[in-house]
């Protein structure tokens, strides 16, 4: 193998690149880096077989969320189907969308067509943890089109036990009129709802982030800080496009 300059790179240097093979050696590396691809898959699968094992807790199926026509319960999010998954998302009161969870922007960026997950008995819904009108502004600036909610009158019992205003996803089973929570998680646990750095993960150079274990040389994103790898120029990275294409971003309700 040849081995390519790996110097941290300058204004005028080119990120550092892997060492050259031919198509054998590569191959053989690559097959070793499969082996563990593949364990990791199926270790993925027994963690799922284990989610699907867990028992289950009754929530109040009639605590309250506010949708677009006012007040509803949470039986009613579920749309009929058996079971829903439900995003909270953080809300920072009284701050413009700039100033929204580049996180919670992110993930929820990514979930566009529902139908599989419908064709599946299940519903997926936002349930953001701020004021209705305020946060479905944030969404129609976003362009999503997911059923949206506002958890605000029922935060602390939706989310016993753990941080209200910060990220989750909760998975529910609805059994007639009675609901019951089977699998929470947050934090990184909410990357499942992501393509974007699955898809980085596969490159040479990963997702560029300060965080991460990569060589000498390889390019990380410098400009924003390590904990808001999501945001760019002030603002989270998928309200840009938004931006640009003339869309209003003022959250104040009735403007």
């Amino acid at each position: 193998m040849t081995e390519h300059d790996s110097s941290t790179q300058g204004p005028d240097r080119a990120p550092a690149r892997p060492p050259v093979a031919d198509r054998a050696a590569f191959e053989a590396e690559l097959a070793r880096v499969r082996l563990r691809e593949k364990a990791h898959t199926r270790e993925g699968d027994a963690i799922a077989a284990a989610r699907r094992r867990l028992p289950m807790v009754e929530v109040d199926a009639n605590l309250e969320l506010t949708g677009p026509d006012g007040p509803v319960t949470l039986l009613d999010a579920f749309e009929g189907r058996r079971q829903l998954i439900a995003y909270y998302f953080m809300w920072h009161d009284g701050h413009d969308a700039a100033d929204q969870c580049e996180g919670c922007t992110w993930v929820t960026n990514q979930v566009r067509e529902l139908e599989f997950l419908h064709s599946r008995d299940i519903t997926y819904a936002v349930f953001c943890q701020g004021p209705y009108e305020e946060s479905r502004r944030y969404r129609d600036f976003m362009g999503w089109e997911m059923p949206w909610y506002s958890s605000l009158p029922s935060n602390d019992e939706l989310l016993t036990g753990r941080q209200v205003g910060s990220m989750h996803i909760v998975c529910y089973l609805r059994d007639g009129d009675r609901v019951h929570e089977t699998y929470w998680t947050t934090l990184r646990g909410v990357e499942v709802m992501d393509y974007d750095y699955a898809l980085m993960d596969l490159t040479v150079y990963g997702r560029q982030e300060l965080w991460e274990d990569s060589p000498s040389g390889w390019p990380q994103t410098m400009d924003v800080p390590p904990e808001h790898p999501m945001r760019t120029n002030g603002r989270p990275i998928p309200q840009w496009s938004r931006i640009e294409a003339g869309r209003s971003d003022d959250l104040t309700p009735g403007s």
